[in-house]
């Protein structure tokens, strides 16, 4: 009778060791030879870019307000001097120059309530109320005309201020807009159905400058004689509309993307289009689509440098009244970079809490 011959299985080796530097290293840039490869030809242009502009970035670069020093330094160093010289007229654009506290205090709290309202422990009902009370002190205190205020037009705002203000506005206003836009694309009522798919068709079908000249030069036509609205507030309108045909195909696509199932389990519990909407169908259509609407929020942050073609000067308007001192004016790369500098770092912080968001919101979906 034959007896099986019990042989052991070779041990294995144990697996390699996934924390630490090398690992990491090994992992995302020497994980085969295409990107190995790659991370050595990235090494090797770095190691011959990042000298030169490191020169002339940094080391041989003028940083205080001399013409001449930075004429002398041409084609060697940047000439930071321009924006200590200049930087105020950048960041607040025309507005008095004694009164520019006001637009700094006005600015910092605009930037904190946006900090706050990121975070999800703020995300209370009374944020609204937060949005409301820090506009009307923003308003305040840019316009003045109380307590000792001086009045200042709202031609004169400028710099990061109103780009701060023309982002925020119409992006706050128009994600409502667009949330009723993209259910009312989806209603089985003719009449709203027809009269949202023209509208957002029309919007999204022309670029933004013709929208901004339509609110400037066109809508006034229709006012009443001696009417007359603010050219700031008929941007923001035409900002808001634009923003919000975009967001409602963003949202539409969520919408889509749900299965039926769950509305009509909803229909079978009882309960309204409402309450079905609210509780169950846009927290779920929302958070698929967050990478696209923060996408969104990214495009029509960096579109209000367009604003300049209606005599508003945002930050990128600013710095073209800034270089238009002939001592400074060929120094426009610096100026340039300034602004480019300060929207990379919002446009990057809105692309950072983007992903997190959406690590944050697939908590309960994500596989392990």
């Amino acid at each position: 009778m034959n007896h099986a011959v019990f042989t052991p299985i070779a041990p294995r080796q144990p697996p390699a060791n996934q924390v630490g530097l090398l690992p990491w290293l090994r992992s995302r840039f020497f994980d085969g030879w295409a990107n190995s490869l790659l991370t050595v030809l990235v090494l090797a242009f770095l190691a011959w870019a990042l000298p030169p502009m490191l020169n002339w970035t940094v080391f041989n670069a003028v940083v205080q307000a001399d013409n001449a020093a930075c004429r002398a330094a041409e084609g060697v160093g940047a000439c930071w001097g321009v924006v200590t010289e200049k930087g105020r007229l950048i960041l607040f654009g025309r507005y008095p120059y004694d009164e520019q506290w006001r637009p700094l205090i006005a600015s910092s709290l605009l930037v904190l309530l946006l900090v706050l309202s990121c975070l999800r422990s703020f995300w209370r009902p009374a944020l609204v109320v937060a949005w409301v009370a820090v506009y009307t002190v923003f308003y305040g205190l840019m316009s003045g005309g109380f307590a000792g205020l001086t009045p200042i037009d709202t031609e004169r705002w400028g710099g990061l201020p109103l780009t701060l203000l023309l982002s925020s506005v119409s992006l706050v206003v128009a994600f409502p807009l667009a949330i009723l836009l993209a259910l009312g694309r989806q209603s089985q009522l003719p009449a709203i159905r027809t009269l949202c798919v023209i509208f957002i068709e029309f919007v999204r079908g022309v670029p933004l400058i013709s929208v901004l000249f339509m609110a400037s030069f066109i809508l006034p036509l229709f006012m009443p004689n001696g009417g007359k609205i603010d050219v700031l507030v008929r941007v923001l309108i035409g900002m808001t509309l634009f923003t919000a045909a975009y967001l409602a195909e963003v949202i539409r696509g969520g919408l889509q993307a749900l299965p039926k199932g769950q509305v009509e389990a909803a229909h079978s519990l009882g309960m309204g289009y409402w309450q079905i909407q609210r509780k169950i169908v846009l927290p779920q259509a929302l958070r698929l689509v967050v990478p696209s609407i923060v996408n969104t929020f990214i495009g029509a942050f960096k579109d209000t440098s367009l604003v300049t073609i209606v005599s508003l000067y945002d930050l990128t308007g600013a710095v073209q009244l800034a270089l238009g001192d002939a001592d400074w004016r060929k120094f426009f790369i610096e100026g340039q970079l300034f602004v480019a500098a300060i929207y990379f770092i919002a446009c990057f912080a809105m692309s950072r809490y983007s992903h997190w968001l959406e690590g944050h919101l697939n908590t309960g979906t994500r596989r392990q």
